[in-house]
């Protein structure tokens, strides 16, 4: 199983998963509490999500994503249309030049990273990044998701039409293609084995395994690279999609019986 989240991490994933976009504290409380985080630890992760502009008020006791989250919440929430962005690969590529970008804005080179990694874009040459341009949109539309996410403005990203042999065949061993199905496969296999048994577990199990399974899955599917074939099987990744998916809609249900369960309503009266 998983590592157990952090409180900041959890409450922004609960918060992506709110029904309406709120959160309440108390609910917040309530879920953290089912991997042993203490209250005073979720309340004071709440106040260090809203000084950091993660998080807002959104009323008494309540809150949403603020105005330094709501971006990268846009485009993380993307994932259940993955196969939809992509398109058929002619064998051009995608390429983003940071070498004239500065190193020493940390902020600035973690949003950059950030940017660089959700496109699926890798390091060809120092300051070189590239990916097959098989996104839907093209070189337009990567140029500007990878802005939105932090990359500046004066990074060039622009078209690859041919590269020289030895270029081309070092951007195809860019990404491990058969690990990359194979952690398809895997994935796909432990989804399903859950929600074959989760029927049979009590609520707060139930909740608790979902959160941490569907976690890491849906983190699996927004950093995926989206690549053509045939650098990766197209079958299996879609067969992958379509269990996050399905596990998706088994964690909702979990985490609505707990709160329709006993044990909740007690944990939420002694929050």
């Amino acid at each position: 199983m998983p590592e157990a989240p952090n409180p900041r991490q959890l409450i922004l994933n609960l918060l992506l998963a709110a029904d309406g976009g709120e959160l309440s504290a108390r609910d917040a409380v309530a879920g953290c509490t089912l991997f042993g985080i203490r209250e005073n630890s979720v309340r004071v992760a709440l106040v260090r999500l809203a000084s950091a502009g993660l998080i807002e008020a959104a009323g008494r006791g309540s809150y949403r994503l603020g105005a330094n989250g709501t971006d990268l919440a846009a485009d993380v929430s993307t994932w259940r249309s993955a196969e939809q962005r992509v398109r058929a690969w002619n064998g051009g590529w995608v390429a983003a030049h940071v070498g004239n970008l500065g190193r020493t804005d940390r902020v600035a080179l973690r949003a950059r990273d950030r940017a660089l990694a959700l496109l699926g874009l890798r390091e060809l040459e120092r300051g070189l990044f590239v990916r097959p341009d098989n996104l839907v949109g093209g070189v337009a539309g990567v140029r500007a998701r990878l802005q939105k996410l932090g990359l500046q403005e004066d990074a060039a990203v622009f078209l690859v039409g041919e590269l020289d042999a030895a270029r081309e065949a070092r951007a195809r061993s860019l990404w491990n293609g058969k690990a990359l199905t194979k952690s398809y496969r895997k994935t796909r296999e432990q989804l399903e084995k859950w929600q074959r048994r989760a029927r049979d577990l009590e609520p707060d199990v139930a909740a608790r395994e979902s959160y941490l399974l569907g976690n890491d899955a849906i983190r699996q599917l927004v950093f995926d690279p989206l690549l053509p074939d045939p650098l990766v099987d197209i079958a299996e990744r879609r067969a992958f999609v379509a269990a996050v998916l399905a596990f998706d809609r088994a964690g909702r249900n979990a985490w609505q019986r707990l709160r329709r369960s006993p044990a909740a309503a007690a944990a939420l009266e002694l929050s």
